[in-house]
């Protein structure tokens, strides 16, 4: 129920252990349905604040919750002061209102993950590509794979998927490596914060590179109002007014653009240096 609108965020939960909480705007939804009780454990998959927004205001609610993160996003969850300037400069005006309270993590709440662990009985593999500090989980027991943003926007029922691209992290090479590793782990089910659970695993992969190749190839060729344009009436034509509005709102197509401009900007610039 992010903004009053349904399948736009998920928070997964698995036994108690929650994967990605959300933002602070939608924590009441999430303490509603665990019916009171406190949370295992909490598994960010990264630390964006759709994903990750509330885990400082559930660890002072819950003040024993342990909270699961990839190294590299640690240090922002204890100081998020950087990681709001960040995100400021993509939502102005508008953080309050689509993301509520940041609150810091004390550090003694923190279990650092660098790709590779067991944690909580789920299997933990580091997944760049979205982010730099993008991690994901399988549970072999159910056969499910918790991939946060690695394998696409998607709303039920429709099977229309966008690749979610903001900046500054964006490495298209690194995200179709991402996608091979978790394609090896041979997921029964795949669960999507934006949004749901889904059984066709290898589609809906494939789905994924391919928009993140056609959104790459689109932005290359387009600047920043043509690809808005034209992804805002593709999404429309494809999915409905809902169903683009649910996507529209978890993946902006500016913000899209901006993370795939950055990618190239900074690919040129390295494709120069090396000359």
């Amino acid at each position: 129920m992010h903004l009053g609108r349904e399948q736009v965020i998920a928070a997964h939960e698995i036994d108690g252990l929650i994967v990605d909480p959300g933002p602070s705007s939608c924590v009441d939804t999430l303490l509603k349905a665990l019916g009171g009780e406190q949370p295992r454990a909490l598994l960010l998959t990264h630390i964006h604040l759709d994903h990750a927004g509330a885990a400082g205001v559930l660890v002072r609610r819950f003040p024993e919750l342990e909270v699961y993160v990839h190294e590299r996003g640690a240090p922002h969850l204890v100081d998020p002061s950087r990681l709001l300037e960040s995100a400021g400069r993509l939502y102005g005006d508008d953080m309050e209102r689509l993301w509520g309270e940041v609150a810091p993590v004390p550090h003694a709440n923190l279990r650092t993950l660098e790709g590779g662990e067991e944690v909580e009985g789920l299997e933990v593999i580091y997944t760049p590509g979205h982010a730099s500090h993008h991690v994901c989980y399988f549970d072999p027991h159910a056969g499910e794979a918790f991939v946060g943003d690695m394998a696409g926007v998607r709303t039920p029922p429709d099977e229309f998927t966008l690749a979610p691209t903001p900046p500054p992290d964006i490495d298209v090479e690194a995200w179709e490596r991402s996608l091979d590793e978790i394609a090896a782990w041979g997921p029964d089910a795949i669960c999507l914060t934006h949004f749901g659970r889904y059984t066709d695993v290898d589609a809906q992969i494939e789905r994924v590179r391919a928009a993140l190749d056609g959104q790459l190839a689109f932005a290359r060729e387009n600047g920043l109002e043509g690809f808005v344009s034209a992804y805002e009436s593709q999404l429309r034509s494809a999915c409905g007014e809902e169903g683009a509005a649910a996507r529209l709102q978890a993946a902006p197509p500016d913000q899209l653009y901006a993370g795939l401009d950055r990618y190239q900007r900074k690919r040129a610039q390295l494709a120069a240096g090396e000359r």
